[in-house]
């Protein structure tokens, strides 16, 4: 399979992820709330989702539920972005969304007093990378107006909140969107196929996995400036599962046999990394290698789990910069308690 028939269906991944989007935004004028024993859960594309690839595969919600006595209807959606996730989980439609924690803080900020969103479990931690092409660029301040960013969400998503806590850092506080000027908005697949090509105005993105493994095997002149553990001072949550105090109070044993569900199939990717990787590549429907999957569950800089690491720093310094109005005391403020079992941070 070439990297441009890859690329290719991942744009097609994408289309089909908008359908979806409009599908749930008229679904949420007509489905009403319901009883304990449904969930309806909503996932992005992508390897950091594997926790939830696994759950669904070995159907564990349905096994968890049956252990506390009651049969669960688990609905799954595929979405892309956290705008649509966003909007679904506020209008009703869906009851669990999965993010990246910035866009889960926003929330959480937002509906305080209202829907009170907040976290469920972490879904890993997985690093970003800041890739560019230009071989003058080694670090941010070589960065020029002749260079262009490429992140899925540009000013708002994981990735520029990110580069925004770094801008701030190396800038200084007052400049921390100095780099959202430069920044545009491109899904990773047309990113990451740009880098590798060269000649067009994208000279940098930042990545995540599987596409900087592919941009930096690929692309002879491609190279790291630095990576989201770097910004945030070590391994770091990549991406989140939130939902709504409604949704949590009024359905306590689903929630429970979730959150189990999640927490064994953390536990299974641990045990057995290779099926794992099967795991991914069947339900994801994935082009890519086998070898390829097996290369990123097994590298050490990613850990699969639900325990949140270092989300607080994003609390602290989101506030900092005043992007979140609400400060967090510490990240218990912002996940439901059945967290709190897990160490986190």
């Amino acid at each position: 399979m070439s990297h441009y028939r890859y690329v290719q269906g991942c744009r097609l991944s994408i289309l089909r992820a908008a359908c979806g989007i409009l599908a749930c935004s008229f679904a949420s004028l007509t489905v009403p709330a319901h009883a304990e024993g449904k969930i309806r859960i909503a996932q992005q594309f992508g390897i950091g989702y594997l926790i939830l690839d696994v759950v669904r595969d070995r159907q564990l919600i349905e096994k968890h539920g049956k252990q506390a006595g009651v049969d669960i209807d688990v609905d799954w959606a595929s979405l892309s972005g956290a705008t649509g996730m966003n909007e679904a989980l506020i209008a009703g439609s869906i009851d669990v969304v999965s993010a990246g924690v910035p866009p889960m803080l926003t929330m959480w900020d937002r509906t305080r007093g209202k829907q009170n969103v907040k976290a469920v479990a972490a879904l890993g931690s997985l690093p970003n990378y800041l890739l560019t092409n230009n071989p003058a660029v080694k670090t941010l301040k070589d960065l020029s107006i002749r260079d262009r960013i490429a992140v899925p969400a540009a000013g708002v998503g994981f990735q520029s909140r990110t580069l925004q806590i770094e801008a701030a850092r190396v800038f200084g506080k007052e400049d921390f969107k100095k780099l959202d000027s430069i920044s545009v908005s491109l899904p990773h697949p047309d990113a990451t196929a740009a880098l590798i090509a060269g000649g067009s105005e994208i000279t940098t993105h930042f990545s995540s996995a599987p596409f900087y493994y592919l941009a930096l095997a690929a692309g002879k002149n491609v190279h790291k400036i630095i990576s989201s553990y770097d910004i945030l001072g070590g391994p770091a949550t990549f991406n989140v599962l939130y939902s709504t105090q409604k949704f949590h109070d009024e359905n306590p044993k689903t929630y429970k046999a979730f959150y189990n569900a999640l927490v064994e199939a953390g536990q299974l990717i641990q045990a057995d990394k290779a099926a794992a990787a099967d795991t991914f590549i069947r339900v994801q429907k994935s082009k890519l290698s086998p070898e390829l999957i097996r290369k990123i569950i097994e590298d050490p800089e990613n850990h699969f789990t639900v325990s949140p690491h270092r989300t607080f720093v994003y609390a602290e310094e989101l506030h900092k910069l005043g992007v979140l109005k609400n400060k967090a005391v510490s990240w218990k403020d912002y996940f439901f308690e059945e967290a709190y079992a897990h160490p986190g941070s």
